[in-house]
């Protein structure tokens, strides 16, 4: 994207996107913004996980605005024109529209980058403005005072990631601080400033020491509500992309691949401050336009950089990546503000930073792996060899799945035996909980067959661990745990609590599974230390009578 005054390429770009299949209308964030306009609070910055729309919504907001292109034939066309307010500021104000990522050829260090961006917003200024007399050594805001002073025009500054230059490898604390003073030398109490609308992964307040950007009003997931259905696909904007993708596989008579629960179960998971579901919405387009549900965040960026620090501090985050891969989620002081240039030591920073890049979801002081996407990223960390004890046992859980579809029980107790033995802190074996994160842990691989859930309400009552098969005619399984108690009383819970009846319907009415349901009692014994497993057919195979 490039930078410069009143340009088209924002407008093309959102162009493009109002023309794909399944666009979403998110013009109405125009209702909240055209009020703050010449007013004090008409600093916004909003901070939000890649791949969550800023860009889209900072292309928006400059196709509305700016002067010289006419976008009526897309506005026209979208709940914003529905506003009083509409036709007096379409098209009709200067926008200056800067991207930060962009870097100059070869760019090595600060200077470079900072006088690359100024000397592009001056030459696009002096174009639209060649009467206006400046000096060679006019700094950027000097030449837009000019302006300002000369023709009464102000400037909508649209800025798209505003701390790209945070992630160089070139960046240094003293460069992070030139930036943060150059953007407050461009834009705070500047008469030509009409409104600023900024988005980034990191927030300000961290970076902004004293009062250098303090007249920002900021916007984050955590913390505010303001905002959020804007960044982001709400459920409902998902149910109706869903109907819309199930009406273009009938016009084009192609055999729809995916089910609305695959969209939940697979990309749902974040959510706002007051716990509105919140999707990722370029994993769902991918998805829809691909008629396939897979993962598709990219292996390279912030996700790589996390899994090195990881790999970095085993100790600090080990057993916590055990637990959310479990199915659990985990109490930490998440310092939203801590993620600085991705050099973590500590456990909360490393947290911190994968609630801020989208890794891990939060609620409260709680953080969780949001979804399957997500999931089977961790999942290729805990089978990374630095994870030592963890890797072993990851290792062994292919084994695991086969013993326990074969009903091999001696299999089955051996590798929990040597779980166990490995005094794996986190599974201290209180109670059933720890015996529960183990068994997600031991079945790791049954994850490519299985959608494995903990703690079902089911029946009567709640089973601990259930495996739904992704095909339908494979074997389902229900697993009872039991600390000093044996796996014969836990099977006979699983009957008499008919945790069978979560089969009969869990996915979609419209599907059953026809495959064996497997009862698996595990128990063990704290006194003498021993696991011992049963393994129980509480269904033969439908389609074999």
């Amino acid at each position: 994207m490039a930078v410069g005054l009143n340009l088209m390429e924002p407008y093309r770009q959102y162009q493009k996107v109002y023309n794909m299949d399944y666009f979403v209308d998110k013009s109405e964030i125009l209702a909240e913004i055209v009020p703050l306009l010449n007013t004090e609070a008409c600093y916004v910055c909003v901070t939000r996980p890649r791949r969550f729309g800023k860009t889209l919504i900072a292309q928006l907001i400059a196709s509305y605005f700016t002067h010289n292109i006419d976008s009526s034939k897309i506005f026209d066309t979208l709940k914003i024109s529905h506003q009083t307010f509409y036709k007096k500021h379409l098209n009709q104000h200067n926008v200056m529209y800067i991207d930060f990522s962009n870097m100059p050829r070869q760019c090595s260090d600060y200077r470079q980058y900072e006088n690359y961006h100024q000397e592009k917003i001056i030459r696009a200024v002096k174009k639209q403005y060649p009467d206006i007399l400046t000096d060679e050594q006019d700094a950027v805001w000097d030449v837009l005072d000019n302006i300002f002073e000369e023709t009464g025009e102000q400037f909508i500054f649209v800025i798209d990631e505003w701390d790209a230059l945070f992630q160089m490898s070139w960046c240094m604390e003293k460069d992070r601080e030139e930036f943060i003073l150059f953007l407050s030398n461009l834009l705070k109490n500047k008469g030509y400033i009409e409104f600023v609308f900024m988005t980034g992964v990191l927030p300000i307040r961290k970076y902004s020491s004293g009062s250098a950007l303090n007249m920002f009003y900021e916007y984050n997931a955590a913390q505010t509500e303001k905002y959020s259905e804007y960044f982001g696909f709400t459920h409902e904007e998902v149910q109706t992309l869903y109907t819309k993708y199930s009406n273009l596989c009938q016009e084009r008579e192609v055999h729809t691949q995916i089910r609305l629960e695959d969209l939940v179960f697979w990309y749902d998971g974040y959510q706002t401050m007051e716990g509105k579901q919140i999707y990722n919405p370029r994993s769902i387009v991918r998805a829809l336009n691909d008629n396939k549900i897979g993962n598709y965040w990219t292996e390279t960026g912030p996700f790589h950089e996390v899994i090195n620090c990881i790999q970095n501090n085993i100790d600090a985050v080990r057993e916590d990546i055990v637990r959310m891969v479990a199915g659990e989620s985990v109490k930490a002081d998440i310092q939203e503000y801590a993620a600085n240039q991705m050099k973590m030591t500590s456990r909360n920073e490393i947290l911190s930073a994968m609630v801020v890049y989208g890794f891990l979801s939060c609620k409260g002081n709680y953080v969780r792996i949001p979804n399957k996407e997500l999931m089977e990223k961790f999942e290729q960390v805990l089978n990374q060899r630095e994870m030592g004890y963890v890797y072993r046992l990851a290792q062994q859980s292919q084994k695991m799945l086969k013993a326990t579809l074969r009903a091999d029980t001696d299999t089955m107790e051996e590798i929990l035996s040597v779980a166990h033995n490995t005094e794996i802190p986190v599974l201290r074996y209180n109670d059933e909980g720890d015996l529960a994160s183990l068994v997600n842990l031991i079945y790791l691989a049954a994850r490519d067959k299985y959608d494995i859930q903990r703690e079902e309400n089911t029946g009567k009552g709640r089973a601990d661990v259930i495996f739904y098969p992704y095909r339908l005619s494979d074997p389902g399984i229900i697993i009872e745990l039991k600390v000093d108690d044996t796996p014969e009383n836990a099977i006979l819970q699983i009957k008499e609590k008919q945790y069978l009846q979560r089969f009969l319907g869990k996915l979609a009415d419209k599907q059953r599974f026809t495959g064996e349901i497997l009862a698996v009692g595990m128990a063990y014994n704290s006194k003498t230390k021993e696991h011992q497993c049963k393994v129980e057919i509480l269904r033969k195979n439908l389609r074999l009578r």
